[in-house]
């Protein structure tokens, strides 16, 4: 079966209730379901060892930490500080990316301030010649 373009397959989306019944399940139920997991981890189930160590110990997250830039470095001076800092190991890649594209951010906030200063006065110059 095809549906029409731009057209959900399911306009009424998914009912409400199904959700409420899943919880109402999971408070009833879900301490014996846990144990059964459990059990099946201890078993060799691997799959159940999988979903057992997702839950209690999930995926490590980066964390921010300390860069060394110098205080009252341009933003070139800054982004080559990170860029050395990542590329040496003291930084580890996605921090450095993180870091960079906020230094990027602020270029674009720095260059938007500086037009809007040049604009102001090239019409202040303009008002004035009239």
């Amino acid at each position: 079966m095809s549906f029409k373009k731009g057209q959900s397959g399911n306009p009424s989306g998914r009912p409400k209730q199904d959700t409420a019944n899943l919880k109402k399940l999971l408070a009833q139920h879900g301490e014996s379901v846990l144990q059964k997991v459990i059990d099946a981890a201890l078993e060799g189930d691997l799959t159940a060892c999988k979903l057992v160590l997702d839950r209690l110990y999930p995926g490590i997250k980066s964390q921010a930490m300390p860069v060394n830039i110098p205080v009252g470095a341009t933003l070139p001076e800054t982004g080559n500080s990170v860029v050395t800092e990542t590329m040496s190991g003291n930084v580890p890649p996605d921090i450095g990316a993180s870091l960079i594209t906020a230094l990027s951010n602020q270029a674009k906030l720095v260059e938007f301030t500086e037009l809007s200063l040049r604009l102001a006065r090239i019409e202040q110059q303009l008002c004035a010649r009239q």
